[in-house]
């Protein structure tokens, strides 16, 4: 292989110089994530088929199913790629907030983690259909909650060990009440109580419900 046909990118790459190939391999990839989200934006999951994502970018299925499974593989990797922050951060960022002992700092975490499903809503949706009509994706659901307890490690060593699963819940019930909060106001309109003031009653909730015992 000549030095003409090396990357200067000599990262991600198992420590080898990526090449041209690999540089094309990547933007394919990408593409093909760009052209999937934008379907499902648009369309919905339910009818955006492999073929469609291939057509957007120009591709043949083959090469779609050399970057991914399927269908459910190129939402799971959209969600997991493409989002502005991976939602495991914004619980990292509650871990450290929770550590503080602070109410204030939690309202302000609120505020924070309604603002990402602000800047995701577009995606929301997709992910809620294909988990209403993909069983399998249940299990990519259930990862990425999973994700997010575990990505807050100091809050859950303050609970006892007996305790955890319950401390798990109380995240992962938090997590379903700000999506509910957040679709029910800011894409239904069915709730009008919005902005700081909903933040601080939900961290009236909220703060008090994630303390650790004794």
């Amino acid at each position: 292989m000549t030095e003409q046909a090396r990357s200067v990118d000599i990262h991600g790459n198992g420590g080898r110089p990526r090449t041209l190939r690999d540089e094309q391999k990547a933007r394919t990839r990408t593409a093909l994530l760009t052209a999937a989200r934008g379907l499902f934006v648009a369309r919905g999951y339910a009818t955006v088929t492999v073929d469609d994502i291939t057509r957007e970018v120009g591709c043949s299925r083959a090469t779609f199913y050399l970057h991914f499974a399927g269908k459910m593989d190129v939402l799971a990797r959209v969600s997991a790629e493409t989002m502005q922050q991976r939602a495991a951060g914004v619980y990292r960022d509650l871990d450290a907030v929770l550590e503080t002992g602070s109410r204030a700092e939690f309202a302000a975490w609120v505020v924070r983690a309604l603002d990402w499903f602000d800047r995701n809503r577009e995606i929301l949706p997709t992910w809620d259909e294909a988990l209403a009509a993909e069983p399998e994706f249940q299990a990519v659901g259930r990862r990425s909650i999973v994700e997010l307890t575990a990505a807050m490690p100091q809050y859950l060593a303050r609970w006892p060990e007996g305790r955890r699963d319950e401390a798990r819940f109380r995240v992962e019930l938090l997590v379903t009440q700000l999506e509910r909060y957040f679709t029910r106001s800011a894409v239904q309109g069915t709730i009008e109580f919005t902005g700081d003031a909903a933040a601080e009653i939900l961290a009236d909730i909220w703060f008090p419900a994630l303390q650790a015992p004794g």
